[in-house]
């Protein structure tokens, strides 16, 4: 299960890189659990403030490359993102139960869920109003880890296109960029 999560939560990270958010109250599923375990020494807890984004947006790129544009535009609405992760194996399926027994499922829509024999679950839910998706969010549940990761804004699901197929018109093989990453 620690690898599936790995693998989701790296997707999930790549993903939220690109994604675009802007909503000045950060009343999302992840709030009152982030501050129910915010001082946990069971939990690794992360959060990026809406004024870490804004100065991203600050930040002097050279908008002659069109991916660097199209992150730029895309970063530009970015609000906050909030994780929680606990490798505590007897603790997982409670935390599990009760982040989705919390989480009101009339305002989210599944875009995926994994379970398998051994009681791991992946559930990857949004919370969108027509073409803008307001929040993003993770769970991962059961095995040796729990994760709750929300990202909270609007994600413009046209600026997700744009900043696709700025990758897509680049002549360089996607391990390139991986490779450059690396350096």
């Amino acid at each position: 299960m620690k690898y599936l999560a790995a693998i989701f939560t790296f997707c999930f990270l790549a993903f939220a890189g690109t994604a675009t958010f802007a909503q000045d109250g950060v009343n999302d599923a992840i709030s009152k659990y982030f501050t129910k375990y915010l001082d946990d020494e069971r939990f690794t807890v992360v959060y990026i403030s809406p004024k870490m984004f804004s100065l991203f947006k600050k930040m002097d790129v050279n908008l002659d490359d069109d991916e660097a544009e199209a992150i730029m535009e895309v970063v530009d609405d970015l609000k906050s993102l909030r994780i929680l992760v606990c490798e505590d194996e007897s603790y997982t399926n409670t935390l599990f139960k009760e982040a989705t027994s919390s989480i009101d499922t009339k305002e989210y829509e599944v875009l995926m869920t994994v379970r398998n024999k051994n009681e791991e679950k992946v559930d990857f839910l949004i919370k969108d109003e027509g073409d803008t998706i307001n929040e993003l969010l993770l769970l991962v549940g059961g095995g040796d880890t729990f994760v709750l990761m929300s990202f909270v804004g609007n994600i413009n699901l046209d600026k997700i296109s744009k900043l696709a197929e700025a990758f897509e018109d680049d002549d360089e093989p996607a391990e390139q960029h991986m490779e450059k990453g690396k350096q």
